[in-house]
């Protein structure tokens, strides 16, 4: 049943958006919990990955991903969201709440990247080995990032080879693409951070201590690797409806 937080028969609505090299496959098993206890969920997949890698190009951006979930809002006639966004996609829905504010009523940053500034880029963020692959490919003219192994992201080892099969390239474009920032992501009334532990990330251990020393956040720790909803789908969905 519901979380006793929210009332008998308050159900949520989600958006569960995926990190990189994923798609809309690895939140599954927290989409069927949730549905199963009433909630509506939607797990988009943005253009060129999961399985819409056949639309790779290099003309994709990190605002052609702001608009594929911001036109699935539009489109779904979505309000009252919970937005989460995972690892890359914390630019994602940083992006989204600056042109859906009044449609998010919680956003959730699962182990994920946090802009910092306007005008800043994922490759600004990222770690220095990360930066100096990511420009090499750009140098080269290539189009993606190939997809790392599950265990890179420490997966538990019985759904690696599932992860695995699943990854698909990432647009390089994404990483390289300022982002326009006005401050809508802290005026969203419900803010939560979710570290995953067992994942050492000294960047996600930044944002986690920002955020545990503000007040307006929430925060947890969730004792798996990276891909939390893949290793611990029944807490995460606990988690979620905790901070609807």
């Amino acid at each position: 049943m519901p979380s006793a937080a929210l009332g008998e028969f308050d159900f949520i609505t989600a958006v569960l958006v995926h990190g990189g090299w994923h798609g809309g496959w690895c939140w599954r098993r927290v989409a069927d919990l949730l549905r199963r206890q009433g909630h509506t969920v939607f797990t988009p997949t943005p253009t060129g990955l999961g399985e819409r890698s056949h639309l790779m190009s290099r003309d994709i951006n990190l605002d052609t991903h702001i608009t594929d979930v911001v036109n699935l809002f539009k489109w779904e006639d979505l309000n009252d969201a919970v937005l989460v966004g995972h690892s890359y996609a914390g630019w994602v829905i940083s992006g989204v709440v600056e042109q859906m504010p009044p449609r998010v009523r919680s956003i959730v940053f699962l182990d994920a990247f946090m802009p910092e500034g306007d005008g800043t880029r994922f490759i600004d963020n990222a770690p220095e080995v990360s930066r100096r692959v990511t420009l090499a490919a750009f140098e080269r003219g290539e189009v993606a990032l190939p997809a790392p192994t599950a265990a890179t992201f420490d997966v538990n080892e019985k759904d690696r080879s599932w992860v695995d099969s699943k990854m698909t390239p990432q647009p390089l474009g994404v990483l390289l693409q300022p982002i326009r920032l006005t401050g809508a992501r802290d005026r969203v009334a419900k803010k939560t951070y979710i570290r995953a532990a067992s994942h050492p990330n000294p960047i996600f251990d930044k944002y986690l201590g920002i955020c545990k020393a503000d007040r307006t956040w929430r925060t947890f720790e969730i004792p798996c690797g990276y891909d939390v909803m893949v290793d611990m789908p029944e807490r995460l969905a606990e988690v979620l409806v905790e901070v609807a």
